[in-house]
């Protein structure tokens, strides 16, 4: 894509209600429609979706295929799509607005600080949809699960909220299970080498995203780990 075309996408994002963007992570505010500042943590049901539904969080969503998928699949619940790049998420929230989908919102920024934009139990689940594996050693702990990642979504988890792991990267859920296990915080609720081997533990499991199709891995199984955190 073009440096111009992506100029062109960054600024319709400004004029997208959907969306709302954080340009500054030393500086935790977040721009929405036309530019204007505004104020989301903690109000995201009340002031964006104007309800009092539980909200689910897509990370690192790209073009955002699982939170349409969910948001089509359970328009009684509120999606949010989370992701830094802005071309991605001009794709998702462009297809939301063409369909009308007024039950899944975007939010552009770095997971790294996920919690200055969401209150203390102000989000019921958590979807993790092929990120990236990032393989190499050094970069660990940018992987989702890692540690610091497991620490800040328990900041705006509500007690009795889930996480969801979908990868077929097997080194993923490889560490992701040897982190979770050595943490006296976190109970694994289902885990799965291989989803589609038998009936699907979840119907939300069938969505495929963009990357899914891909197969970038070349991996012929899809893995899958549910998980909570304890009381």
């Amino acid at each position: 894509m073009s440096r111009r075309n992506k100029l062109a996408k960054f600024a319709e994002l400004l004029t997208f209600p959907n969306v709302y963007e954080n340009f500054d992570t030393q500086q935790p505010e977040l721009v929405g429609k036309d530019g204007a500042i505004v104020e989301q943590k903690g109000v995201w049901a009340t002031k964006h979706f104007q309800n009092d539904r539980p909200i689910t969080l897509e990370l690192a969503c790209g073009r955002g295929e699982y939170a349409l998928g969910l948001a089509r699949m359970y328009p009684e619940r509120n999606f949010i799509g989370i992701d830094i790049k802005g071309a991605r998420i001009w794709k998702g929230a462009g297809i939301a607005l063409a369909e009308g989908l007024n039950n899944v919102a975007f939010l552009r920024t770095r997971i790294e600080i996920l919690d200055a934009f969401f209150e203390k139990g102000e989000v019921q689940e958590i979807w993790i949809t092929f990120p990236d594996p990032f393989l190499g050693n050094k970069k660990i702990n940018r992987r989702l699960t890692a540690p610091y990642f497991l620490d800040r979504y328990r900041n705006v988890l509500a007690p009795d909220g889930v996480i969801h792991l979908k990868t077929d990267e097997y080194k993923l859920y490889e560490y992701t299970l040897e982190v979770l296990s050595k943490r006296e915080d976190i109970e694994i609720l289902h885990q799965d080498d291989d989803i589609y081997a038998g009936p699907l533990y979840l119907p939300e499991l069938a969505l495929k995203t963009y990357y899914e199709h891909l197969n970038i891995s070349e991996s012929d199984t899809i893995k899958y780990i549910q998980f909570s955190y304890r009381s």
